[in-house]
């Protein structure tokens, strides 16, 4: 069965560039720059990308950044509690967005 999201696309993600090659050149600048070591080292950074791959569901970073981090030394213990930790905000920021709710349905029901 043919699927929406497949595998062998992400090597393929520098062609996005093709008929935007300024536009494309930017934006893997700017990825390469973000992902440089800086402040946090590399393998922090590929951990919170994989973390944030997982919160966001996208299965391209999710298989790039379990790569990436493997291969900066993180191991399955480190990287399954940064996806914890992308759970845990994505989950709180859903229940403090009821507080949405609740003040629209309290002004509603006055």
């Amino acid at each position: 069965m043919e699927h929406y999201y497949r595998a062998k696309d992400l090597p393929r993600f520098h062609e996005m560039g093709k008929d935007a090659p300024e536009l494309a050149k930017k934006f893997f600048d700017w990825a390469g720059a973000v992902m440089d070591e800086g402040a946090l080292s590399g393998r922090e950074k590929a951990l919170i990308a994989l973390a944030v791959a997982t919160a966001v569901q996208c299965p391209y970073c999710i298989d790039a950044y379990t790569q990436a981090c493997l291969e900066k030394g993180s191991d399955l213990t480190e990287m399954t509690e940064a996806i914890h930790v992308a759970a845990y905000i994505r989950g709180g920021a859903t229940m403090v967005h009821g507080m949405q709710m609740r003040n629209k349905a309290e002004k509603l029901s006055m």
